[in-house]
């Protein structure tokens, strides 16, 4: 298991490691070269049961989040987008990139809100995928200075699944 700080992570590392699922953890810290760019790593290579392997960048999130209360934040960067679309054209066939939001889900009362509850080291988490070409197709523009995007709850409940449909 590699060193990580961010609990996200760690989690959906002990839930691959919890399925015997095979995967690679990337250094996140270091941004590759590919064609003289810079490109940001994604966090995990999986290897699914599935149709594709999973170039997988994990994005965290409280449940509910903020003073009031808000459900399925699910912003992410317009760079995180453009480099899983670009890893996933270096991988070829055979690899598909995927968010994966692990919300933390921080009030039993919002329990029943999930699909799928898993308890790792005394949090408890819910995890749900989106292809990143589908959340770039819809996405819409969050904060310009931030570069920032995110779905409007609706298309994200069309598109996301429970991360059991991906691996």
């Amino acid at each position: 298991m590699a060193l990580r700080n961010n609990h996200y992570d760690v989690a959906f590392e002990e839930l691959l490691r919890g399925q015997q699922i095979p995967y690679v953890s990337v250094d996140e810290t270091k941004r590759a070269l590919l064609n003289d760019a810079s490109l940001k790593s994604m966090d995990f290579i999986v290897y699914s049961n599935q149709d594709h392997n999973l170039l997988v960048d994990v994005k965290g999130r409280r449940f509910p989040s903020g003073e009031r209360g808000h459900r399925w934040e699910n912003w992410a960067t317009e760079d995180d987008i453009s480099c899983l679309m670009q890893w996933q054209q270096v991988f070829g066939d055979g690899f598909r990139s995927l968010l994966v939001f692990a919300y933390h889900v921080t009030q039993p009362n919002v329990e029943s809100e999930h699909d799928s509850l898993h308890t790792i080291r005394d949090r408890t988490y819910a995890f749900y995928g989106v292809w990143a070409d589908e959340y770039g197709t819809a996405m819409k523009q969050r904060s310009p200075r931030w570069e920032t995007v995110w779905l409007p709850a609706e298309e994200f409940r069309k598109l996301r699944s429970p991360i059991s449909r991906f691996l």
